[in-house]
């Protein structure tokens, strides 16, 4: 992967990772009631309209980075966002990290340096 795809990707790592952080922020509050009730009051939150901001950002994003790598190698390369939204819920929501998911987590991790040093 050349240097010049290396920040266009840590984007699209970040938009995917503050939106879904957003969209559950926006979601999870006690306050919201129930049915259609639920869905005008989040709808009234900034916190959902960054979600949504940041995915039409990250969309962009995205075919920029897919512009400059391969399919195959770009969606691969793309999983790491897994590893980067469960660490963001463990710091944000205190979700729970068991030794599964941290094992995951682990072959995500080389899953994705074996790509991206791959030539």
């Amino acid at each position: 992967m050349s240097i010049a795809v290396l920040p266009v990707w840590m984007l699209t790592v970040a938009l995917d990772t503050v939106g879904q952080v957003a969209f559950k922020a926006a979601t999870s509050d006690a306050c919201a009631g129930e049915g259609l009730a639920r869905w005008r009051y989040m709808a009234c939150r900034p916190v959902l309209w960054l979600g949504i901001a940041c995915y039409v950002f990250q969309l962009l994003a995205w075919t920029v980075f897919l512009s400059l790598m391969p399919l195959g190698r770009g969606v691969l390369l793309g999983s790491i966002n897994i590893v980067a939204i469960l660490l963001a819920g463990r710091v944000i929501f205190r979700e729970r990290l068991t030794p599964m998911r941290m094992a995951g987590v682990a072959l995500i991790c080389l899953g994705v340096v074996v790509v991206g040093l791959s030539p």
